[in-house]
């Protein structure tokens, strides 16, 4: 899924141990699924719950947004309100579907939904609005059905809170609880040959273990979608285990268990130069006035994120189609240039009232460069880290010895050397971005399917549909792995945007 922070408890304050099954939770027979055997649901979706058992038509690892909009379109095409999604064998019964998520509900980036952080595109590019402006899970008729519409207008925006966004989200997730299994993190996906003997894979075995309890569980299916989103990303030196140096993901989640006291004048770090960096950055200005808080950027400066209408175009649906089919080598130079619209970037009021709070210190604390260095605040650019150490000056916290280069790009003085620093801090945030190579792990069984998968370097490849590249013949027509969220190598950064059309139309494309 696309890169969620773990989410450890619930209204009591405790992660439920085992998420039952929805029919053995509701005591009802689970190979006749009537509606009314069912208790009442406010929301529910036209998929039903699979006995693990059975073999399925579809199981999706991961819930997230990409997942989400799976199951969105899915029951469009079911309600029959989606012209573009005529799918034969809908008509005749609604697919055997299972979506399995790690985290014990759903979430989308809870670590970093800090207090009025807005979305960075528009909610027209919605689970649906795109594809079916006419579907019940659109963004609007989320705000309708909530009540907020008409206020909602009054904004004047196409960019909600964040964290109105992720509610958004949690709600149409709502409608899916029958068909998602939360609390299973998938750890193997093995291909399985036909039983008639005719050697190809027709069935995949999707291995899933309990976070809470780490029982096993074992479910067969046709197709699978793997959608289980990005990893946190701590690049070395950094620790990964060390409980002060923490990812950008897990920020709402610990940052107040670290620093306990919004008085106490605290030393922090804050690494990268996007827009997670900058917010944490902002959040630590505003929330602890006395801390002093250093944005160590690779950089000269933070740069603003291009967002303007003609650079949009390049996230459009039909984007895909040119990027996917264009030379590899131009493809890379493209995607490379096109990277300034979404990485490494921050929104142009941010940034404005960054600048304005670091202007504040200048008439507070003076404008010299001898004053500077006394700043609550600074930005200091050109800066990598190179070691981490256990802090000798306070008690718990951590070294960071920083290579600065800054004097080759902004010193006056001629022939100046780069210099090493040392910043003793209390805490580090990391806003380095994540991994979304997971799918080469689930998939380590089938890499004897994979063209050159004896080659050690090799990696999966995806055909335009998004569909796992395996031997020729070696899988049935009517079985596969698709990819989702790890193909913009492919596919282009309008696959990040544009997320719903394309897995629409390419489970348009998916035989059931």
């Amino acid at each position: 899924m696309t890169p969620h922070a773990d989410v450890s408890v619930v209204a009591n304050g405790h992660a439920p141990a085992v998420q039952e099954p929805f029919a053995m939770s509701t005591g009802f027979n689970a190979e006749s699924l009537e509606d009314s055997s069912l208790p009442h649901l406010e929301n529910r979706s036209h998929l039903r719950y699979t006995p693990e058992n059975e073999l399925h038509d579809v199981i999706c690892v991961g819930f997230g947004p990409a997942s989400l909009a799976i199951a969105v379109a899915l029951h469009d095409a079911l309600d029959g309100t989606d012209p573009s999604l005529e799918i034969p064998e809908l008509q005749e019964r609604a697919p055997k579907a299972a979506f399995l998520e790690r985290q014990h509900k759903f979430a989308w980036h809870s670590g970093m939904l800090l207090p009025g952080a807005k979305m960075q595109i528009t909610f027209m590019k919605d689970m649906a609005t795109l594809r079916n402006p006419r579907s019940e899970f659109t963004f609007i008729n989320y705000l309708f059905q909530k009540g907020r519409l008409v206020e909602f207008t009054n904004l004047n925006t196409f960019l909600p809170q964040r964290v109105e966004y992720e509610d958004y989200m949690r709600w149409c997730a709502g409608w899916f609880d029958e068909v998602v299994q939360y609390n299973q993190e998938v750890v193997k996906i093995t291909p399985e040959k036909s039983v008639s003997g005719s050697g190809q894979i027709t069935s995949f075995l999707v291995q899933s273990r309990n976070v809470q309890t780490g029982e096993i569980q074992s479910r067969r299916t046709r197709h699978v979608v793997i959608a289980a989103g990005g990893r946190a990303h701590i690049p070395k030196p950094f620790p990964t285990n060390h409980p002060r140096v923490l990812h950008s993901s897990q920020f709402c989640h610990t940052y107040s268990k670290i620093l306990r006291d919004a008085s106490y004048p605290y030393k922090v770090a804050v690494v990268g130069n996007g827009q997670s960096a900058a917010e944490i950055f902002d959040f630590l200005h505003t929330n602890y006035p006395n801390a002093r808080t250093r944005l160590l950027i690779k950089g000269g400066a933070l740069r603003p994120s291009d967002d303007s209408p003609f650079v949009n175009e390049i996230f459009n649906p039909s984007r895909v189609d040119s990027t996917f089919w264009r030379a590899p080598e131009l493809r890379a130079a493209t995607l490379k240039e096109d990277k300034g619209t979404n990485y490494g970037v921050v929104r142009i009021n941010l940034l404005e009232h960054i600048y304005e709070t670091l202007y504040t210190q200048r008439i507070r604390y003076g404008n010299t460069p001898q004053a500077e260095e006394n700043w609550p605040h600074r930005i200091l650019p050109y800066r990598k880290v190179v070691d981490v150490t256990n802090s000798p000056v306070i008690k718990d916290g951590i070294r960071l010895h920083v290579r600065d280069q800054s004097p080759l790009y902004l010193s006056d003085v001629p022939n100046a050397t780069e210099q090493e620093e040392v910043i003793d801090v209390d805490a580090v945030f990391v806003a380095t971005g994540y991994q979304r190579d997971f799918h080469e792990t689930l998939l380590r069984d089938a890499r004897h399917l994979m063209p050159g998968g004896d080659l050690r370097d090799a990696k999966w490849q995806v055909r335009r549909d998004y569909k796992v590249l395996f031997e020729d013949k070696k899988v049935s027509d009517d079985a596969g792995v698709w990819l989702q969220g790890c193909c913009e190598s492919s596919h282009g950064v309008s696959f990040a945007r544009s997320m719903v059309w394309v897995f629409v139309h390419q489970f348009a494309d998916m035989p059931l």
